[in-house]
């Protein structure tokens, strides 16, 4: 999963710059595994398709600021605007929830333990661009840089400013959203969120903290 956490400088500027939006927040990384130039897709995870509720990391801070003030991850939306035509041609809104855990050491694999924060969020997901018939398997997409993709990146940015959240030097974190069939409620009827994925590292490096 492609994410990257802030560290507040001071909690009331985070509070203060943040607004709901990153390109705001004066703040500090702590971990970071989010690709400098966003590409046009990125290796991603489907809920529906492999039958997942909550999907995350372990993973080690960097620095030493510990004062949580956002949360940004990278998904990928298969889904076109041609297949629910009835939905708004700017995309659809959908609620997915960041899940932020204490570190479970009592047996030899790291697990979640106590939940330390969470936030919910609704938004707003795009449509991938509908299929060009010169792919060569008919159903992707042709972007910019010349190849042809499944799936469009982006990303969305969760806000901890509210919460006054100071972590401890290593978390384990977890995303969740509802699709038709898995979730905390499933939605029980196919939509474009059956086809709303989690980005995942790749080839993209750790450049903060430690996975």
């Amino acid at each position: 999963m492609r994410k990257y956490f802030w560290a507040a400088a001071a909690a009331t500027a985070a509070v203060a710059a943040f607004a709901g939006s990153a390109a705001a927040l004066t703040s500090s990384p702590i971990y970071d595994a989010v690709p400098a130039s966003l590409p046009p897709n990125v290796v991603s995870l489907g809920f529906q398709a492999t039958a997942t509720s909550e999907f995350g990391d372990n993973v080690v801070f960097g620095g030493t600021n510990r004062q949580l003030a956002g949360v940004v991850v990278t998904m990928s939306a298969w889904a076109k605007h041609s297949e629910y035509p009835l939905l708004p041609a700017s995309g659809w809104t959908h609620p997915i929830t960041f899940n932020v855990y204490a570190v479970d050491h009592s047996t030899a694999t790291p697990a979640a333990g106590a939940l330390l924060a969470t936030v919910t969020q609704a938004f707003t997901i795009p449509w991938r661009p509908e299929a060009d018939p010169t792919c060569s398997n008919g159903t992707a997409w042709r972007a910019g840089d010349g190849a042809c993709y499944n799936g469009l990146a982006f990303n969305i940015t969760f806000d901890f400013s509210a919460l006054n959240v100071v972590l401890p030097n290593e978390i384990v974190f977890g995303i969740a959203y509802n699709t038709q069939s898995y979730g905390a409620a499933p939605l029980g009827t196919p939509g474009p969120y059956n086809s709303l994925n989690v980005g995942v590292p790749g080839n993209n490096p750790v450049t903060v903290g430690t996975d």
